[in-house]
Formats: C-alpha cells, structure tokens, sequence
C-alpha cells in the first residue's frame, strides 16, 4: 500500500511539473499487449508525445504474464519488444495505480491531451445454469492466473487431488493450454515459468483423465492445429473421440473446404482418436473429447454438501444451412458426467 501511495504520489508530481512543456501528453491505462501496442505507435506517430502507461499491478505485460501458457515461452518472447518501449526516454510505466480510487478518469482528462483505456475484462461472464455457484466451479481466468501466479488467484487453491477426473467446458486454445498443464508431466512443467504454488499442487494432483465438452463438432472446433499437435505430443496420453462425432454432414465438408485451418483441425482430431500408444504406461493419462453437449446445470455431491461432483449435458445438433454458421441447438436428450470437485467452465462454452 505505501508503494502504491508512493508511485501515485511520483506520478502526479511528475505530471503537475511537466503538463506544460510537452506538445502531447498522453496516459495509457492498462500494460498489456493493447496497452503497450498503444504505447508504441503513439511514439513513433508524435515525436515529442510523452507516454506514461499505469497499471493497478505492479508489473506489466498484462495477458501475457497471466494469460499465456508457462510452457509457450516462444509467445511471451513479445515481451522484449515491450521492455524497450518502456525503457523509451519519452515513456515511463507506473505501477499500483489503480483507476478509481488511486485516481479518477475525470482527473486524467484534465492531465491529459489523450487518455486511453486498454486495460481487459476482469469479470467472468456467468454461464446461467443451476449449480454455478458450487464450489469446485472454476473460471477458466482463475485457474489460468493459478498457475501463472496472478496475484489475485494466488490462493484459488483447486481440489486436484479428490478425483482422477476432470471436466472443461470449452475447446478453444485456451482450454487446450489447461488440459495440457493437468496432463503434462510435472518433470517437463517443472523447467517453464509455471508458478512454484501450481507446479507443487500439480506434482501432488490426481488427475489423470481430462474431459473437452464442446457445443458443436469436430469439424467447427475452436482450437489451433499448433495447440492440437502439442496435446498429441505428451506422453503416454490417450485421446478418445466417439466414432460417431467424426462423421460428416455436408456442411461440414463444405465448411472443411472454404476453410483450411478448420480442415486441419479435422484431421489431427481423426488422426489423433485412431492411434493408441504402442507400450502401456505405468501412468496412464486420457484426454477426452465430447462434442455436440452443452452444460445444462451443475451437480451437487452427495458425499460433499456445496461441492460439485458433476455436470449434466444436453445433446445438441447443428441448425442452420449456411456452412460456417450453423448453431447448436439442444435435443431435449441429457447425460451426467462425473468431474470429482474439479470443473472449469469457459464464459462461451
């Protein structure tokens, strides 16, 4: 607190002192990839801007400190690029400065010329079914600052150890980062910049099966080829896709055909649900993808009063003629699947 105090306190004296000598003052709120993007063209576009960037963190980059995955080093090599844009003479970044209460809005206006406001959503959009509230439940933005040590998520603390399985609702890139980080060999995590807390609680986890709920099927999913070759890459993993969710409609091939990465994705999920490991491992770990369900409410545990021990499912079908934007529309026909207190739920899952 007194740090935050102290660099709000830097922060206005310096900006009281100077506001007059420079042509174009302009305050980036926010340090992560918009907010430094920002930064850099306002440099380069006015040659004598100054550029001061605050962040109610007191470190910058943003997403990419928190939201990329530790094992993806490559991603966060950007962050060379946004170390020399705050080193620039002409900007200066501040920390543990909050908008709202450390200063208002109205009061940056008044300071100056061009006020910018580049900071993310915070809030987990609620998906609306019964049960969401239980514990065990978990945001996808939670349990992706858990391991990357975001201050706020520090202590999320996720029951990994009362179940072998675990259920996400959700198969884009992220959900893929999330099924990787719960079935990678902590041997090869331990050598990332995963969080030290994570990689404790992973190397102590019982999880052991992981299962991929999506709305629609292989053919519209939401992942990169990149995302899926690394889950093919773990060891020792078996991923199981139903026959029956591989088939092909029309539209699905007419949306394969106007669409190449779609099409990729399609084959590395075909390839990936015929080949079975050739030894059997002494730690044997599943990934499994269930398309055509949405959530419909969360399951209580009988054994655990508040805790979540499950998700009940709708079977859906895809409506709609047009390739590409067809939506998922649910049967009326329903499943429960087991997640033993660990469920982490996507806000467009």
């Amino acid at each position: 607190m007194k740090m935050a105090i102290f660099q709000a306190r830097t922060w206005f004296s310096r900006t009281f002192s100077t506001v007059a000598s420079h042509p174009l003052r302009v305050c980036v709120v926010g340090s992560g990839p918009a907010g430094f993007y920002t930064a850099e063209k306002m440099l380069k576009a006015h040659q004598e801007a100054q550029v001061d960037i605050i962040d109610r963190l007191p470190t910058p980059f943003g997403l990419v400190r928190s939201g990329v995955a530790p094992d993806h080093p490559e991603t966060k090599i950007v962050v060379n690029q946004f170390t020399r844009v705050a080193q620039h003479e002409r900007c200066t970044f501040f920390g543990n400065v909050t908008l709202g209460s450390s200063v208002t809005l109205p009061e940056l206006r008044e300071l100056y010329d061009v006020v910018v406001l580049a900071y993310g959503a915070e809030s987990d959009r609620v998906l609306g079914i019964p049960g969401e509230d239980l514990s065990g439940v978990y945001a996808a933005r939670e349990f992706v600052w858990w391991y990357n040590g975001h201050p706020n998520c520090r202590y999320l603390n996720p029951d990994l150890k009362s179940s072998d399985t675990a259920v996400i609702l959700g198969q884009g890139n992220v959900a893929l980062d999330v099924a990787r980080i719960l079935l990678r060999p902590t041997t090869e995590l331990a050598s990332t910049d995963i969080a030290s807390h994570a990689l404790a609680a992973l190397e102590d986890s019982s999880i052991r099966k992981v299962y991929l709920v999506g709305r629609r099927g292989p053919a519209q999913a939401a992942c990169t080829a990149k995302e899926l070759r690394e889950i093919n890459g773990i060891k020792d993993l078996q991923i199981h896709i139903k026959e029956a969710d591989l088939l092909t409609t029309p539209e699905d091939e007419e949306e394969m055909k106007n669409n190449r990465i779609r099409k990729r994705v399609y084959e590395l999920l075909s390839k990936a649900a015929t080949t079975r490991a050739s030894h059997p491992s002494s730690d044997p770990r599943e990934l499994h993808f269930v398309f055509f369900r949405k959530p419909d409410k969360f399951l209580e545990s009988n054994e655990r009063s508040g805790h979540v021990s499950g998700v009940r499912l709708e079977k859906t079908k895809l409506i709609g003629d047009r390739p590409g934007e067809q939506m998922a529309a649910g049967t009326g026909l329903f499943e429960d699947l087991g997640c033993g207190y660990f469920l982490l739920k996507f806000s467009c899952c």
